[in-house]
């Protein structure tokens, strides 16, 4: 078990590593941040000024190795715009973009997981071709565009949602939420059910396609022959075997739903790591990109490592054929 462990956290350094050089020389080959910041008048001394002053005047290569030195201890570096840790920037604004995948995490086990075990359990429902028609629509339909009718609709002409913003918050157990006010949830319900759509649809298909397996198992008809009664098969044998699978794929979801929240968050103006990575982007702040980018690389990572190891507590294979490969 150890060695497995060990093996993992090399390649997961490997990974971080060659994550960090693609973020790097990718972000910094792009555009020039320096006429972004000056002012329009600024003569050429000026203009060498303030390259200095943002460190790029070095060489690449020698700006990667400081930004290596830096990560090591904890700085991803500075922000050209705001001239604070852009870290400490990313953090201010972590809560708001957890927050807001929880929501939209809570919502797709919630709404998805009985949808898909009602169209499994009846297939041939006009309910059930419903559900999986709605399923594919889920797939198929632009967020941007599902955002904005969203909107529209509940908005704009019910009235009845506020379309943009946080709300207020309150602090439960020292950290601020939105969660925790009336008007927090009504401001946190249309981006997180626009962010949830895509990962309802996969649970309904998951959760349906292990119903629909689980239903002709053997220990299914044996518990039939038994006598126990349908509905504790279903939520009692059949539940307790499909939804392994089906939580283990969520959970690695929900890194999706903390990357992928960019767009959601420009359309509904939600305070997150999101609308600050397209603020970031817009005034060519590389260090917030950088550190945005990284983040999201560690985050995978750190979630992937989780579960190849509890999988390699929970099923001892993993680690032989790990050591045979």
């Amino acid at each position: 078990m150890t060695v497995f462990v060990i093996r993992r956290l090399m390649q997961a350094f490997f990974v971080v590593f060659l994550m960090s050089v693609i973020v790097f020389f990718g972000v910094n080959i792009v555009g020039d941040p320096v006429y972004m910041l000056v002012s329009p008048d600024a003569d050429q001394a000026d203009i060498e000024a303030a390259i200095r002053r943002l460190g790029l005047d070095r060489p690449i290569w020698e700006q990667y190795l400081l930004f290596l030195k830096g990560a090591a201890q904890g700085n991803l570096g500075d922000s050209f715009v705001f001239g604070e840790p852009a870290l400490k920037l990313i953090l201010h604004h972590m809560p708001a973009t957890l927050e807001l995948a929880f929501s939209a995490l809570f919502l797709s086990v919630v709404l998805g997981i009985p949808l898909g075990l009602f169209s499994g359990l009846y297939p041939d429902n006009p309910v059930s071709k419903g559900i999986m028609a709605g399923s594919i629509l889920g797939f198929s339909l632009p967020t941007f565009w599902v955002g904005l009718m969203l909107i529209l609709l509940f908005a704009v002409e019910l009235g009845w949602l506020p379309s943009t913003g946080r709300g207020d918050t309150a602090s439960i157990f020292g950290i601020e939420t939105s969660l925790a006010t009336w008007d927090g949830i009504r401001h946190i319900f249309l981006p997180a059910l626009n962010l949830s759509l895509l990962k309802i649809s996969l649970a309904i298909r998951l959760t349906r396609a292990g119903v629909r397996e689980a239903m002709g198992q053997d220990y299914v008809k044996y518990a039939r022959a038994k006598g126990i009664s349908t509905k504790r098969i279903i939520f009692v044998h059949v539940m307790k075997n499909i939804m392994i699978p089906v939580i283990t794929v969520m959970g690695l979801e929900f890194g999706s739903l903390i990357g992928f929240s960019v767009v959601t968050e420009t359309i509904f103006a939600w305070p997150g790591m999101g609308k600050l990575l397209i603020d970031a982007i817009l005034q060519l702040d590389r260090p917030v990109v950088v550190a945005y980018l990284m983040i999201m690389v560690l985050f995978f990572v750190l979630i992937n490592l989780i579960v190849d190891i509890l999988y390699s507590i929970l099923d001892p294979r993993v680690r032989i054929q790990d050591q045979g490969a």
